[in-house]
């Protein structure tokens, strides 16, 4: 195995501990190099209370660029587009418009996420070239009922110091060469 794979390693199971008791929705991989193709999985932990979950929809933070979900049976997904908030560079060409929001909705009641069973959501991303954290808001509909994960730490502040904090991803620095 090389350095930068067992620094990885290293970090995410870092992550994944200080972070795993407070939120609910999380992101099944908290590390990942700058500039990757990035498999974000959401996971959905619980409902609204016991209510079952109708919809997730999760923005995609500035510097990402490229989303496309995952189709998931039973739900549909709507590809919102729009101007980046943060123009990126692809294949030398800056980027100014692409995908802001993908929402997953039930298609039937039967469809829904019991408020007692977990799932994922799952989207493929480009990851900001720089190293840093990026944070994906995620709205949560239920039936009935609302959970926002958006909070976002400010500097010094603990994500388990938070209510409700969004999910967060921590860039690493590439390990050389190109990331693809």
């Amino acid at each position: 195995m090389n350095q930068h794979l067992l620094r990885c390693l290293g970090a995410a199971a870092l992550a994944a501990c200080a972070t795993a008791a407070p939120a609910h929705v999380t992101l099944e991989y908290r590390v990942a190099p700058a500039g990757s193709h990035y498999k974000a999985t959401f996971q959905v932990g619980h409902g609204c209370g016991d209510a079952p979950t109708r919809q997730i929809s999760i923005a995609i933070p500035p510097g990402v660029a490229g989303a496309r979900p995952m189709p998931k049976p039973g739900w549909t997904v709507d590809i919102r587009r729009g101007t980046l908030a943060q123009p990126v560079t692809s294949h030398g060409h800056t980027v100014t418009e692409g995908v802001v929001r993908v929402t997953w909705t039930a298609r039937t009641p039967a469809d829904m996420l019991p408020g007692d069973q977990f799932d994922e959501f799952v989207l493929m991303a480009q990851l900001p070239r720089e190293p840093g954290t990026v944070h994906w808001p995620v709205t949560q509909l239920c039936e009935p009922g609302r959970s926002d994960w958006v909070d976002i730490p400010k500097p010094g502040q603990s994500a388990a110091d938070l209510k409700t904090p969004a999910p967060a991803l921590e860039i690493l620095p590439a390990a050389g060469g190109h990331q693809h």
